[in-house]
């Protein structure tokens, strides 16, 4: 049997993405969110979540991808504080989907011969459905939250 890895499959826009089920800690539905001024354009602002103040960061923004119609079904993804250096960060995204749990032969690393400003950032690509069924692949995109938030916190000085 080949080995698996759970992961929390999420949407921006049409696009489907993955983050490590280790560092997510919750997931709550959209609430207001307290703009902080000067505040870089990836930073919707803050909440109080149960006393707690997290920062929330758009990752839409955060990622340079397209705004979306799509509210009614927006969520935050609570990280565990260790991701944010100790802080409380949660990421804005369009769709929860579910949990998967992805077999290592529907993942894909990313050649290192693609370069981009977001390829560092991508673990992989994971390889949904089997295209025999008269249905397409479903291609997700499993980013590197972790390392996607350090980066901030170093070039931003993120609280």
């Amino acid at each position: 049997m080949a080995a698996s890895v759970d992961v929390v499959e999420f949407q921006l826009g049409e696009e489907h993405y993955a983050l490590d089920i280790q560092i997510a800690r919750e997931i709550v539905e959209m609430m207001p969110i307290t703009p902080l001024p000067r505040a870089p354009r990836y930073l919707a602002g803050i909440i109080n979540l149960r006393g707690e103040i997290t920062n929330i960061i758009d990752l839409r923004d955060l990622l340079g991808l397209p705004g979306s119609e799509r509210v009614e079904s927006r969520k935050i993804v609570v990280l565990m504080p260790d991701v944010a250096g100790g802080s409380n960060v949660g990421i804005i995204v369009d769709d929860v989907h579910s949990v998967v749990s992805v077999r290592d032969d529907q993942i894909e690393r990313i050649n290192d011969g693609i370069t981009s400003s977001i390829s560092n950032y991508v673990k992989a690509i994971i390889k949904r459905g089997s295209g025999g069924d008269g249905k397409a692949k479903t291609l997700i995109i499993w980013l590197d939250v972790q390392k996607v938030i350090g980066d901030l916190r170093h070039y931003q000085n993120m609280p």
